[in-house]
């Protein structure tokens, strides 16, 4: 398959039809019987102002079966979200749909500043999707009750969360991807309530985790594994996480669904990362063995958390049938903004650029 380099996709990008770049509608789920999943939104009950959570039980599969579902699960979520990337490679972002901006502010932006609002619309539409990642963690009652105070506050619907909801996404993605006991996978308002289970499953504490944390290059790093930094304090190996066990810290994981070992890069998906659900491209090296780890000089990370499963393969992206579903089109229509990304990031299959009659 044939590898673009960052700066041919940006450039591509930068001159694309504004219909394809800045498509806001039509963001969808697959239907269950491409992809049974449980949509978040039917976690909750109610409008924005009057939600509520609805229990539900989280699901239980094989351990073998989970890497390859947690994928799918992360994937499909992001194309609900209109596939947002963020380039670490190359200080570039592509920004939610939706998001509120500058007429002549461009789509694509060499920073990382922090990403502007969404509009009331596109607020709207996720709403019910966040508050179900909520919904699986212990804390989120009491989350989508006060946000249902801010929701009926000045800043109407488009008011920001109350909490960020990064690990809230991962709960909810293990949950739906088969890992539906604590046992399995604690989850969290925070990310170090599932990393410290990790770790305490490194130190033979915790023998039902699926996830067992080293530090970044111990092991390789494949699809379907976290890799975590932190930021309050600033953790750099497992052992400084390891004085502070229990204690609270500004933390954030990402799902990895893509080692691309040709074009050094680890594609990962991460929830509240741009105010979305966001795709990240971290550059990355071979170290001696020739895995693939995070390149340091981007972004610090202290923790790679390995699921206990068998490996798929590097590329479950490149050939995943969710993605598939997502770009291919029938002759006649424009490409989904989705399809758009994923063939200028180079992964997408030859269904995003060849016309597929019933897709």
């Amino acid at each position: 398959m044939t590898r673009r380099s960052a700066l041919a996709f940006l450039a591509i990008l930068a001159l694309a039809p504004a219909g394809v770049v800045a498509q806001e509608q039509g963001f969808h789920r697959l239907p269950v019987d491409v992809l049974d999943v449980v949509a978040p939104s039917e976690w909750v009950q109610g409008i924005p102002g009057q939600m509520s959570i609805r229990p539900r039980e989280c699901r239980a599969l094989p351990i073998e079966s989970v890497r390859r579902r947690i994928i799918e699960v992360a994937v499909q979520e992001w194309a609900f979200f209109g596939s947002p990337v963020l380039d670490r490679a190359n200080g570039a972002r592509l920004l939610p749909p939706g998001t509120v901006r500058a007429p002549d502010e461009p789509m694509f932006e060499s920073n990382m500043r922090r990403a502007p609002g969404l509009n009331p619309i596109e607020s709207a539409r996720v709403a019910p999707t966040i508050a179900g990642y909520w919904a699986v963690t212990p804390e989120g009652p009491g989350i989508v009750a006060e946000q249902n105070n801010r929701w009926n506050g000045r800043q109407g619907v488009a008011a920001r969360w109350n909490a960020p909801w990064s690990a809230a996404f991962i709960s909810w993605v293990m949950c739906e991807g088969g890992l539906g006991t604590n046992t399995l996978f604690r989850r969290a308002i925070a990310h170090r309530s599932y990393i410290d289970q990790a770790i305490r499953a490194r130190d033979g504490q915790a023998p039902e985790a699926a996830y067992v944390a080293y530090d970044i290059g111990e092991q390789p790093v494949e699809p379907g594994d976290l890799l975590c930094t932190a930021r309050r304090p600033v953790y750099r190996n497992l052992a400084e996480r390891r004085r502070e066990m229990g204690q609270g810290a500004s933390s954030h994981c990402d799902i990895v669904v893509e080692v691309d070992e040709e074009g050094q890069r680890i594609l990962a998906i991460g929830g509240n990362v741009l105010r979305s659900v966001s795709l990240k491209v971290l550059p990355a090296l071979p170290d001696a063995r020739g895995h693939l780890r995070p390149d340091a000089t981007s972004l610090t990370f202290f923790a790679h958390l390995k699921l206990r499963a068998d490996p798929i393969g590097p590329t479950p992206l490149v050939d995943s049938a969710i993605l598939a579903a997502f770009t291919c089109r029938a002759e006649g229509t424009p490409p989904s903004r989705t399809a758009f990304v994923a063939d200028r990031l180079a992964f997408a299959s030859t269904q995003a650029d060849t016309p597929t009659q019933g897709c």
